[in-house]
């Protein structure tokens, strides 16, 4: 039994019985909500510090969000200064060959054959046709050819060739979209026809009109879903010109309109519209000789926005994200050319000098590649540059391969695979591989043109325009 001093309570004693457990529990870093005047100010040091320890936090996250802001803004707008070539392939027939984007890859035609080049400058796939004057368009993963002048007609997709027909008619133009539905258009002696065919060669829809009437057929584009066409024919009544487009809805819409699914039109007096082009399924951009003008057209057109032009324009370009066009640049400006680019509602993204002569045009989602000679720009949809320079020789062609950085450049005798880089690099010491192609013999002879000299065969995506 303790015992106690004179001094000594049995209340002190309690008391320092209680500090002991107080002072044991903060040890354990416990701190008491209730109690003393201690344990309040141990709390508000802790609330400081747990707030100021947030508060380096969230900067520390701020600065680190920040930093990679600027990385990643760098990185996607680099310019590039060189290239590696991780492929060469020798050719002997490009002179008379032309290149398509195709599925995120390459489709490749002449008047002897069509193929389909992968992201590895690999073919996939070749097949044999014989046309005199081979153009050809791709959407999505299907790609028609078609005989300008002739009467054939091929469609192709990702598997190889998916039907062969031939036309009652001369084929003028033509157009496919997304599942493989194409139209063409078709001239005899005193009548048009534009007829719709699925991907099998079934016909669809047939469209009847007299040169007396329309007068002759300049440009067709059909919509993505190939339920809407758009076409463009060029009248002379004596001494005038008259410019008509037509907007035809095959769908519902059409159908409850009239019996030619006519859902529109506009007549131009003063300007020729040569090109026409759905760069969505419901966005139209009419190419002319003074203006472009924007429809929009989900059912029937109206028209969003004309961009008229200030001088003569060279070329048009175009892809599903933008559009725009080449004039000389003025006089005094020291430069050759200047690049306009606009969005799909009309307003201007940017424009720049081009300084070298071009004779190839190529427009994706994200950027716009325009060659000559040896020279190649690549922009970016936002006008920075990604890569401007020289190149291993007289380019026929540059396309992305899909590879990331990569591109497939077409010479006159050979085709490399080349790859972005930050500095110039060494290319010499690469190696040429055969391309292992074999095309059935063109019977046309040797007088058809080089894909490189005339207008018509710039790159789907860019358009020569004559004054």
């Amino acid at each position: 039994m303790k015992k106690y001093n004179d001094d000594e309570t049995i209340e002190n004693s309690v008391h320092k019985k209680k500090s002991k457990r107080s002072t044991s529990k903060e040890a354990d870093n416990v701190i008491f909500l209730e109690g003393s005047e201690e344990a309040g100010k141990r709390n508000a040091a802790a609330k400081k510090k747990n707030n100021k320890m947030k508060i380096i936090i969230a900067a520390l996250a701020v600065v680190f969000a920040v930093v990679a802001g600027i990385v990643a803004y760098r990185l996607i707008n680099r310019e590039y200064k060189g290239y590696s070539v991780e492929k060469r392939i020798s050719t002997s027939y490009e002179n008379t060959a032309n290149y398509e984007k195709f599925n995120g890859n390459l489709f490749k035609y002449t008047p002897d054959g069509a193929s389909y080049i992968n992201s590895n400058g690999d073919t996939v796939w070749s097949a044999g046709i014989n046309m005199g004057m081979p153009i050809a368009v791709t959407s999505g993963k299907y790609a028609v050819v078609a005989d300008i002048g002739g009467n054939s007609v091929c469609v192709f997709n990702t598997d190889g060739q998916v039907s062969s027909l031939t036309m009652p008619y001369t084929i003028c133009d033509v157009d496919i979209a997304d599942q493989g539905a194409f139209a063409v258009v078709l001239e005899s002696d005193k009548t048009n026809y534009i007829n719709l065919y699925d991907k099998n060669g079934n016909v669809i829809y047939e469209i009847q009109t007299t040169i007396d009437k329309s007068g002759y057929p300049l440009d067709i584009t059909i919509s993505d879903d190939a339920e809407k066409l758009f076409t463009s024919y060029i009248k002379i009544n004596g001494t005038s010109i008259e410019n008509n487009l037509a907007a035809y809805n095959f769908g519902s819409v059409g159908q409850n309109t009239n019996a030619d699914r006519i859902v529109g039109g506009y007549m131009y007096t003063n300007q020729v519209i040569p090109k026409l082009e759905f760069v969505d399924n419901d966005t139209v951009i009419a190419f002319g000789t003074k203006s472009a003008t924007i429809f929009s057209m989900s059912e029937k057109p109206s028209i969003t926005k004309e961009i008229e032009y200030d001088r003569e324009i060279r070329s048009v370009f175009y892809s599903s994200k933008f559009f725009g066009y080449i004039q000389e640049a003025e006089q005094d400006s020291g430069h050759l050319y200047e690049l306009y680019v606009f969005d799909l509602k009309g307003k201007k993204k940017f424009d720049r000098y081009i300084d070298f002569e071009y004779n190839n045009i190529y427009a994706v989602k994200k950027e716009l590649i325009i060659s000559g000679g040896d020279d190649c720009l690549i922009v970016r949809s936002n006008g920075r540059v990604k890569y401007n320079g020289k190149l291993s020789g007289n380019i026929v062609s540059v396309v992305p391969s899909g590879a990331r950085q990569e591109y497939v450049v077409v010479y006159d005798d050979m085709t490399e695979i080349i790859k972005l880089k930050k500095e110039p690099q060494n290319n010499d010491n690469i190696t040429y591989e055969d391309d292992g192609i074999n095309y059935v013999p063109n019977p046309v002879g040797d007088d058809t043109t080089a894909a490189t000299q005339e207008p018509q065969d710039i790159p789907d995506t860019a358009t020569q325009l004559e004054p």
